[in-house]
């Protein structure tokens, strides 16, 4: 793929490499950056098919009226059991919450 072309460059894929934590070797992040920006140009070609103003937005192929949707199920929350079994396995915890860790962030030019 042409470098003109590509949206993720080497720095912002380096930078999600690191964010996910993921341990690649140089071929295996070539072939994936190379598959996330092959995937990134076939959206933006479907993006650029013109579609009718008159065409109706859809969520499904198939026709799902009404009728034949199954009822939703109620709604229902259930006290859990093992609160403390559950909080033991928490690495730290701070008044009964369990602590995360930050979510690095940086900007990137």
């Amino acid at each position: 793929m042409a470098k003109t072309q590509e949206k993720i460059n080497r720095e912002v894929f380096d930078h999600l490499v690191e964010l996910a934590a993921f341990a690649l070797d140089e071929d295996e992040a070539e072939y994936l950056r190379g598959e996330l920006n092959g995937q990134l140009k076939a959206i933006a070609e479907l993006e650029a098919i013109e579609i009718p103003a008159d065409v109706e937005i859809t969520s499904h192929g198939v026709p799902y009226p009404p009728e034949a949707r199954p009822a939703l199920r109620a709604d229902e929350a259930f006290p859990c059991e093992d609160v403390e079994d559950i909080l033991a396995q928490a690495p730290e915890l701070e008044d009964r919450y369990i602590v995360v860790p930050d979510i690095p962030n940086e900007e990137l030019s």
